[in-house]
């Protein structure tokens, strides 16, 4: 039986022993992990002269639209092989002609009208001249004879003859004008969007015959944010100088381009959507002088590029290298990137235009970086 005396100097022997062995343990090492290694794209800073763009988009209008309407009643006998929809005209070419039979009747009438106003006036004025001779023999045979009336000249009787000549004019005047009106003349260059009579029917004044619209120039009205706006100069407009733009549109999976100018804005912001529109104009849409451009037709969508401010030396930087906020990752001499706040004048939706932050010939990260620590 081993005392409790003897038990305690082993216990002791034990922990002086495991003392003595964690004393001479061998020192662990520790080694410092690698940096982690990214693969990334890097390019250079290269300030650069920056005018800006705004992008807009739109869809094209004719300048000037015209509902033709009769302004005589009638049957149509002739319509125009152009009175069609999308046919071509002329300014002055004939569109549509309405019977003018009574109204040629109108003018004879009124014609006649005028040559019996005509042959009473020369017998007034003729017995006026015959009325003033036979006062004055009147005052040589009695010189107490007073002054003649305007009456015993025929004086009241030569204005009646006159006003009634004048009212008989102004009637052939009217038929004349009714006649004329039998005719629908093509008031510009044009193209007509929709035919709405044709040959043998009836129409009365105020008929609607067609809608036409004019080729000279197209419109397209362009909305703007408040935001955009601080990157144009649409103070020129109130000088009447244009602003350039550009107008592109996919047809048959090719891109087309248009030059334009904005010459007017529409002056009041949009109260539904904060917008301010401003209005494009292209010469000449459909290529009538024959430019060999593709026509730009009425009704076609298109994106708009507007030329902006000069906005001096920027540096332009892919959207996707500032994912947060301002920083930018530049790259170091050993290749070991770093983050760098910058200040950004502007953001669209490609590029990111830095003003300051960063110096010529730096380089920086294209590739954005996951999760930075």
């Amino acid at each position: 039986m081993v005392s409790s005396s003897a038990a305690s100097d082993v216990y002791k022997r034990q922990v002086v022993g495991a003392v003595a062995m964690f004393a001479a343990r061998p020192e662990a090492k520790f080694n410092a992990p690698d940096p982690p290694t990214l693969l990334v794209e890097v390019a250079t800073i290269e300030p650069q002269p920056i005018t800006f763009e705004v992008r807009s988009q739109g869809t094209v209008s004719p300048r000037t639209q015209t509902t033709l309407v009769a302004e005589a009643s009638g049957q149509i006998v002739e319509v125009s092989p152009t009175f069609v929809s999308g046919g071509f005209f002329s300014k002055g070419d004939v569109l549509i002609r309405i019977d003018p039979r009574n109204y040629a009747s109108a003018v004879k009438r009124a014609g006649a009208e005028v040559a019996k106003a005509e042959t009473q006036l020369e017998t007034e004025t003729a017995l006026a001249g015959y009325a003033a001779e036979d006062f004055e023999r009147l005052r040589r045979l009695n010189p107490a004879q007073g002054p003649a009336t305007e009456l015993a000249l025929r004086k009241p009787q030569l204005r009646q003859a006159l006003a009634e000549l004048q009212s008989a004019q102004a009637a052939l005047e009217e038929a004349e004008g009714d006649l004329d009106r039998t005719v629908i003349r093509a008031p510009y260059d044009g193209l007509v969007r929709e035919k709405l009579a044709d040959v043998g029917q009836y129409v009365s004044s105020g008929s609607q015959l067609g809608v036409t619209f004019a080729v000279d120039q197209a419109e397209v009205r362009l909305p703007v944010t408040q935001h955009d706006l601080q990157f144009l100069d649409i103070s020129k407009l109130r000088l009447n100088s244009p602003i350039e733009v550009e107008l592109t549109a996919e047809l048959g999976n090719t891109d087309f381009h248009w030059r334009g100018e904005i010459r007017r804005s529409e002056g009041v912001f949009d109260t539904s959507n904060r917008v301010l529109y401003l209005v494009a104009q292209i010469e000449d849409p459909y290529d009538l002088d024959g430019n060999g451009q593709v026509p730009l037709l009425v009704g076609t969508f298109v994106s708009a590029r507007i030329v902006g401010r000069h906005a001096g030396e920027l540096v332009l930087v892919p959207r996707h290298s500032l994912q947060r906020g301002n920083t930018l990752w530049l790259l170091d001499e050993e290749q070991r990137i770093y983050p760098r706040e910058v200040e950004v004048v502007r953001r669209d939706k490609d590029f990111v235009y830095i003003a300051s932050g960063v110096e010529a010939g730096e380089q920086y990260c294209v590739t954005p970086i996951d999760q930075p620590l």
